[in-house]
């Protein structure tokens, strides 16, 4: 290791350690500015810091110990609050007794308090609740109903429905006596898992199960119906998309409009999103699984929510407002070649189950389709207006960017920041990028390129860029330029604003983000290393015009 590394590395580790200890609250991140040592001035440098995250989230929840796994929300009437509940993700999880059901209540979905453990795992390998599934919670006549998956390796089902109880939400009891097993109803015993339950336009109660049929086939949802919360009847069931298995489903109605809103798991990763399906009618919505292809939202990207870094996905509406919860995953891969961290998903290794936990707004256009955008509190919470300067350019003149290799690089960041610009193009092909951990060092960063996928098309693609400079095997100084497109961190197709004008908003809460463009586009991330770094705008041929940049943090 060089020794002006080795200085960057060690004061990259004690100002980290710092600001860590300083951020040891559930709902505020660490902002403290170094004094002192010139070295140490953030706001005046650009060579690049390794920040590690602070030990609480304040925005995009995150436990003390361990992730976050499927959540399950719902709004709670009777306190007024929303109540999310979620598979507690330890990092040593036993190994056949796992994800308890811990629980967060929220006003607003960016401020949370820890409930702690809701639903405790079996007591035994072999019970048929060893470990938890994610399912659903209601509220019935002052009685609280979870309803969730018990998974066993040594019982006679794999997977099961199960349910507890609760009257006042904080003494819960397994209902010992009910259990909805796939084989009685003709479905399999391996997958009978991620129940919901909704109430339908007939009166009646309905939950629908993810799984398959007993002998085999294209997987399904089974329909069970009830009038009392307690007594189900089974139905019948519906098609899933051809063979891919759609997990953890919700379907509420909306305006005019029903919709089921699924996390698509199949072999082909690519298709690992938050996705839904609409229709005028519940029989309807149901219906558009007889033929998905000719029956995806009319939204141009068949009903994709958001990347491949926001996954589980479920909604609650408080009456006014419908939010969607899902986790951000976390990356592996020691991918920062000497600094021994995580950073960005460089490696291209698919994402990690569990994480960070990411609320976001449903919009409902005109036209009864969906796109996500940002909590309506963010923009209250994020309310410290911070200094941008630019500290470095190239190709960069009164505000606007020309050249294959122009950017603009500003004023570091903190742990938690709200970034908003205004990107203008010149013409409907121009490209352009929004890079974090960048410096003005040899050193890879990461950028969300909005890239023309056809002249009205766009899509995030994450990629890679910078170099490193490396001692190879002759003892020369040689350059490793950055993977470019990295797979495994996908986006998805929007509209190119008719105007040719991006109105981007940009969250983060220490290495979690989303970004968001017009209302048409929300893009999850993980980036390990944006807190302290600089970060910048990039042109990539033609001239984009930047301008309203602002940054603000709690």
């Amino acid at each position: 290791m060089n020794t002006t590394y080795f200085k960057k590395y060690l004061l990259g580790c004690l100002i980290c350690c710092g600001a860590a200890c300083a951020s040891a609250t559930l709902i505020s991140c660490s902002d403290d500015e170094p004094v002192g040592d010139p070295e140490r001035n953030w706001s005046g440098t650009t060579s690049g810091f390794v920040p590690t995250d602070a030990k609480y989230f304040g925005t995009f929840f995150n436990p003390a110990i361990g992730r976050v796994g499927d959540p399950m929300p719902f709004f709670d009437q009777r306190e007024g609050n929303f109540k999310v509940l979620y598979l507690q993700e330890f990092v040593d999880n036993l190994a056949h007794r796992f994800h308890p059901i811990w629980g967060l209540s929220t006003q607003d979905g960016c401020n949370y308090q820890q409930l702690g453990e809701i639903l405790p795992y079996g007591d035994s390998d072999y019970q048929q609740d060893a470990a938890l599934g994610t399912g659903c919670c209601y509220e019935k006549d002052g009685t609280y109903y979870i309803y969730y998956t018990g998974h066993s390796g040594y019982s006679k089902y794999r997977e099961a429905v199960m349910r507890a109880t609760s009257t006042d939400f904080k003494t819960w009891k397994k209902d010992e006596l009910w259990q909805l097993n796939g084989p009685d109803f003709g479905y399999s015993s391996n997958d009978f898992r991620d129940p919901q339950v909704f109430m339908a336009d007939d009166g009646l109660y309905h939950m629908v199960i993810s799984t398959y049929p007993a002998g085999g086939g294209d997987p399904v949802f089974a329909e069970f119906t009830s009038s009392d919360m307690r007594n189900w009847e089974h139905i019948g069931h519906f098609k899933m998309i051809w063979d891919r298995m759609l997990e953890c489903p919700d379907i509420f109605k909306m305006g005019n409009y029903w919709y089921l809103v699924y996390s698509e798991s199949v072999k082909a990763n690519w298709s690992r999103k938050v996705k839904y399906m609409m229709a005028s009618t519940y029989a309807g919505l149901k219906a558009c699984f007889n033929d998905p292809g000719a029956n995806w939202p009319k939204d141009g990207k068949e009903g994709v929510l958001d990347s491949r870094a926001f996954y589980a996905g479920k909604t609650a509406s408080n009456g006014s407002d419908r939010f969607i919860w899902g986790w951000c995953p976390f990356r592996s891969g020691n991918d920062l070649h000497e600094k021994n961290i995580s950073v960005g998903g460089g490696d291209g290794n698919e994402p990690n189950w569990s994480g960070a936990l990411v609320c976001q707004k449903i919009v409902q256009h005109a036209d009864g389709t969906l796109t996500l955008g940002p909590v309506p509190a963010l923009a209250a919470k994020y309310n410290q207006p911070q200094t941008v300067d630019v500290m470095a350019s190239n190709g960069y003149e009164n505000g606007r960017l020309t050249g294959n290799d122009a950017y603009v690089l500003y004023t570091r960041l903190g742990y938690c920041n709200h970034i908003s610009l205004t990107v203008t193009t010149s013409n409907n092909w121009d490209k352009f990028g929004i890079s974090l951990v960048r410096s003005t060092d040899p050193e890879y960063y990461y950028t969300m390129v909005v890239n023309p996928e056809s002249e009205n098309t766009r899509k995030v693609n994450f990629e890679q860029e910078g170099y490193r400079i490396v001692i190879n095997d002759n003892g020369e100084e040689e350059k490793v330029y950055g993977k470019g497109f990295i797979e495994g961190i996908d986006g998805y197709n929007f509209p190119r604003p008719a105007d040719n004008v991006y109105h981007i908003d940009i969250f983060t809460d220490n290495s979690v983000l989303v970004m968001y463009i017009n209302d048409v586009c929300s893009y999850t991330q993980r980036i390990y290393g944006i807190q302290r770094n600089c970060w910048s705008v990039n042109n990539y041929g033609g001239s984009v015009t930047v301008s309203d940049v602002r940054v603000s943090q709690q």
